[in-house]
Formats: structure tokens, C-alpha cells, sequence
């Protein structure tokens, strides 16, 4: 029976699109509470980790016991409450109904407002919801059945939720960044859409490239440009992308940063006092080089007379 509906989704395009749009978002929705509860996640852990270490420089055994065991309660607690906690308001904290977080089915049911207090529920979710929605049914329009598709959903999620997750905490989970990474080297690995070779060589080009640069400009400056984060997003879309596609990731997404800062410092009327989070810029930069990096290619190697290299 699985044998039919892929060969039924592989030959039925249309169908592919609508099937694979729809789960979009349902992945959008599941990419809401990544992005809502593992920074909440990590911070517990990150806690519970301290006081582990100022346990363990106890000198009394009944301190040093009972904050062992407050770590194990915080860290199941907290595992506890990212799976099977119920979606609810965020403003006075009522259950949201099964039926009413379906995604963009919800939100026209609840006209985006909570039952109970009245107050307008997150349009981000419903956007984040569209946006994957609409980038998985444009790629599975542009790839159709295969494994290049299976591919470039699993890093637009990963993508989707390290921009979100970046702009709220300007941070990059390694919970997601390192797993991203492991698993370009293993698609490329099995499924040879770049040589391993400039697969290993993307991850290792993408981190020293931002590592040699917060470096020198830190030396010259006595200030850092990006963190540690970016480094291994980088790296991971190396992995992924091949060596060669990284000076397109690095290039777009330096002029978006770039244009966001001068848009931030017009409208603003000041300087820019807070960092920016670089992440976003690399994950739209990353998804359009996966998208168009060979054309891009092919159009810059034209312009500067060398066809041969495409």
C-alpha cells in the first residue's frame, strides 16, 4: 500500500504539491512550539546545570543531595513540559482546543482571538504556519518526487526554526545547529547529491570562514560580529550546499544584514546600539542558494568569460 501512494504521489504532480503543502503545515505547527519551547528548554537545563555545579562544591552531603535531586525534578519537568504541555494563550495562559490550533483551520475558527480573555492570539504562528506551507508545496514543485526533495525540506524546517528562534533569543540552539550538520553529511553521504569530499569540505570551509573573521575583527577592533552560533549554521549549510556554494551564502547574506543595519539606523535616527542576529540572513541566504546556487553559478562564471567551470 505505501508502494502504491508513492508511485500514485511520484506520477500525480498536482497531488504531490497539494499533499506536500499540507504538510507543510502541519510542520509549521510543530516548528511553532520548537521555536516557543526549546530556548525555554535550554535555559532550564542550562539552571539546572549551574546549580549541579555549585552542588558539587558543597561540603555538606544533605546540601549537595537535595540539589541533585531539585536538578533531576527541573530537568524531567522541563523534558515534560516541551513534549506534552497543551497549546494556550500566552496572554492569560487558558487551553487552546485540539480543534483550534489544526493549522490555519484554527485560526479562522478563533478569528485569532482567545475565548476566554478576548485578546488577539500570535499572528506569527499562523505566518510560520503559511510560510512553510508555502515553501514546502514551491519545492516539491520545483524537485517533484525524489530524494533531492525529501532533502531540501528537512533543512527548510531546520532553517525555519533556527531564523525564528534566533530573531526571539539571538541565540542558535547546538540542540538543532550540530544535528543539522551531521545530517547534510549523511544525506550526501547515502544519497551522493555532492561528493562527500565537498560535503566534509563545506563544514569545514563554513566554520573557519566566520571563525577567521570574528577573529581579525576582534583583534582590530576589541569587539565580536557574530557568534558562536553562526559558525555552525554555516557550517551545516556547508554540509549540505558543497565548499563551492558557501561565497553565495556568505555574499547574500552579508548584504541583507548589511541593508537591515542602514534600514535600522534610517529609520531609527541612532546608532545601533544591540546586536544583530546574523542567523536569519543566513538561513534565507542558505534556502535561495539551495534553490538557485547553480544558476547563480553558471551566471557569475559567464559574466567573468570561464563557461568551463560551471
Amino acid at each position: 500500500m505505501f508502494e502504491n501512494l508513492i508511485y500514485y504521489l511520484s506520477t500525480h504532480y498536482s497531488i504531490l504539491i497539494l499533499t506536500t503543502t499540507m504538510l507543510g503545515l502541519l510542520i509549521g505547527s510543530f516548528l511553532n512550539v520548537i521555536i516557543s519551547r526549546l530556548p525555554i528548554l535550554i535555559e532550564q537545563n542550562f539552571l539546572a546545570d549551574s546549580v549541579c555545579y555549585l552542588a558539587e562544591n558543597q561540603q555538606h552531603n544533605i546540601l549537595r543531595l537535595a540539589a541533585q535531586d531539585a536538578v533531576v525534578t527541573v530537568r524531567g519537568m522541563a523534558a515534560s513540559n516541551f513534549w506534552h504541555l497543551s497549546s494556550h494563550c500566552k496572554a492569560c495562559g487558558s487551553l487552546i482546543k485540539l480543534c483550534k490550533i489544526i493549522p490555519l483551520i484554527g485560526f479562522i475558527l478563533t478569528r485569532s482571538r482567545c475565548k476566554k480573555c478576548t485578546r488577539t492570539i500570535s499572528l506569527r504562528d499562523t505566518f510560520i504556519e503559511g510560510l512553510c506551507g508555502a515553501m514546502f508545496g514551491f519545492l516539491a514543485w520545483k524537485w517533484n518526487w525524489g530524494w533531492p526533495l525529501a532533502g531540501s525540506l528537512t533543512l527548510t524546517a531546520a532553517l525555519i526554526a533556527l531564523a525564528f528562534i534566533d530573531l526571539d533569543t539571538k541565540f542558535l540552539p547546538d540542540d538543532l545547529t550540530l544535528p543539522l550538520l551531521w545530517m547534510g553529511l549523511l544525506f550526501n553521504l547515502f544519497f551522493n547529491q555532492i561528493s562527500l569530499v565537498d560535503s566534509v569540505l563545506g563544514a569545514v570551509c563554513g566554520y573557519l570562514a566566520l571563525w577567521l573573521f570574528f577573529h581579525f575583527f576582534k583583534l582590530f577592533t576589541g569587539k565580536e560580529s557574530f557568534g558562536y552560533g553562526d559558525f555552525k549554521l554555516l557550517a551545516a549549510l556547508g554540509a549540505w550546499l558543497g565548499w563551492s556554494m558557501l561565497p553565495f551564502v556568505i555574499i547574500l547574506s552579508s548584504i541583507m544584514g548589511a541593508f537591515s543595519g542602514m534600514l535600522w539606523v534610517i529609520c531609527s535616527k541612532s546608532r545601533i546600539e544591540q546586536r544583530i542576529p546574523f542567523g536569519p540572513y543566513l538561513a534565507i541566504a542558505g534556502w535561495i542558494t539551495m534553490n538557485w546556487g547553480g544558476i547563480l553559478k553558471v551566471f557569475i562564471y559567464r559574466s567573468l568569460g570561464e563557461p568551463g567551470l560551471c
